[in-house]
């Protein structure tokens, strides 16, 4: 199973969102997409954070709370070491940090830290079942 690679089942065009966006904007793109977050991009599409439903959830709050409506994505996103897998990581690697890791979506990275997709354990859930499927119907 080693031979699954992430390029082969992550989301290649993902919902992405840039630091200056409103978070009203930012999360009607959410509600369209059903994604539950996002990477963070600046103009040269790398990666500078994630935002969240949790991260839009509280933020809408409070500013609903002080009857406000200025808040950006670069306001709310959460801006430490986002968790980031390479296209080329084995799926069985990556489910096995999954397993220990809270983030149900990495955003896929290059060496330079660009965007190139995001995949989600539903990704690799559906990967590893496609996998043993084929494996029992070879039986």
């Amino acid at each position: 199973m080693h031979s699954l690679k992430v390029v082969d089942y992550m989301n290649r065009h993902p919902v992405s969102f840039s630091p200056e966006m409103s978070i009203e904007a930012a999360v009607s793109v959410l509600l369209q997409s059903n994604q539950r977050g996002g990477p963070v991009v600046d103009a040269q599409h790398k990666l500078v954070g994630f935002l969240s439903e949790q991260d839009c959830l509280a933020t809408m709050l409070r500013d609903t709370y002080h009857n406000e409506q200025s808040a950006t994505v670069g306001d709310c996103m959460y801006r430490g070491d986002v968790v980031t897998v390479d296209a080329d990581s084995s799926i069985t690697d990556l489910a096995q940090q999954m397993t220990a890791n809270k983030p149900k979506m990495y955003p896929v990275v290059d060496t330079e830290r660009q965007l190139i997709g995001v995949i989600t354990r539903t990704d690799v859930l559906r990967a590893i079942d496609l996998h043993l499927r084929d494996g029992y119907s070879r039986r």
